[in-house]
């Protein structure tokens, strides 16, 4: 398990360079109080690991930026990927506050050398949520949804793509779950593009999205809070989670619609990572709830992943 004596923690996502895993998490002060407040003060921490399991904290990664800044309030979850010149990426999400009080997410970078120094790419992001195909502010949710990038190389060559947490601007409020959708030719400039998914799929977002292939199957894995399905999800009482939506490419089409939950009772924002050594399949997620009920903040030691029927088992 991988938590901190005085912080939480929660999303995160990992980087192998080889040698040593390396964990980008969120994390807050429990000076706070209120584990509910620790959105609005989050950074970027690091930890390495050569198993999975046993972690060592080194210097935090990445803090919000000064005004007016597109991170001036916090530094959310991103993803890290090498360009083929050797530097390393790190893609995540800025947040600001408008005029009016709603969370503004947009997406930014930062690059390394060697995955422990970062240096952001200015004050300015380079993706946000364009009003023709997204929800824009006071659309109905109490924040403006464009965050947690995961970004991939085109499967035929073609730059790379962005999967982003987004709402489109039609339908429901509670079914507006998309994945919002970006490309670049170079990692550095990008052009915002419709979605790859219609509204309407049973979800009023679809968090930290990450794309996996196992034994030839491929699905799209996110997480999504029961509260935050629609209305007829709701109805059948599944709880929340991490599902995995069976995919056709990396970039769709997906069958949201027909997403499993796949994580176990009170874990939230599972992402499976395949051993180097072994080719193994592990699950790894934070608790957001533990036995108690009670905001856990802490990442889980992996668990073991396998296919059944097609489908992914975790444990």
């Amino acid at each position: 398990m991988f938590a901190l004596p005085n912080s939480w923690v929660w999303d995160f996502w990992l980087a192998d360079d080889g040698e040593q895993y390396h964990l980008f998490f969120l994390f807050a002060s429990k000076a706070l109080k209120d584990p509910n407040a620790r959105h609005f003060r989050a950074g970027i921490g690091h930890a390495v690991s050569s198993d999975l399991t046993n972690w060592t904290q080194v210097s935090d990664a990445l803090v919000h930026g000064d005004r007016p800044a597109f991170d001036d309030l916090a530094t959310w979850t991103g993803c890290v990927v090498r360009h083929p010149d050797g530097t390393w990426f790190m893609f995540y999400t800025g947040a600001t506050l408008s005029e009016s009080g709603s969370n503004l997410q947009r997406v930014g970078y930062a690059t390394s050398p060697d995955l422990h120094t970062w240096t952001k790419n200015g004050t300015r992001a380079v993706a946000e949520a364009d009003d023709r195909w997204y929800e824009q502010p006071d659309g109905g949710w109490h924040d403006w949804a464009f965050r947690d990038p995961w970004v991939l190389p085109d499967p035929d060559g073609d730059g790379w793509h962005m999967l982003v947490t987004a709402r489109g601007n039609t339908g429901p409020v509670d079914d507006r779950g998309v994945v919002g959708h970006a490309w670049s030719p170079d990692l550095r400039t990008w052009e915002v593009r419709p979605p790859l998914s219609e509204v309407g799929q049973g979800f009023g977002q679809l968090e930290v999205m990450n794309d996996v292939e196992i034994d030839g199957e491929r699905f799209l894995l996110f997480s999504c809070l029961g509260a935050d399905t629609s209305d007829a999800r709701r109805a059948t009482g599944t709880p929340g989670g991490t599902w995995a939506a069976r995919a056709q490419t990396p970039v769709g089409p997906y069958d949201i619609a027909g997403a499993t939950l796949i994580s176990p009772p009170g874990l939230y924002v599972g992402r499976l990572i395949q051993l180097r050594d072994t080719g193994e399949w592990k699950f790894l997620a934070f608790v957001n709830e533990d036995a108690d009920g009670a905001f856990g903040g802490t990442i889980i030691d992996p668990l073991p992943v396998r296919l059944v029927d097609g489908q992914i088992t975790v444990g």
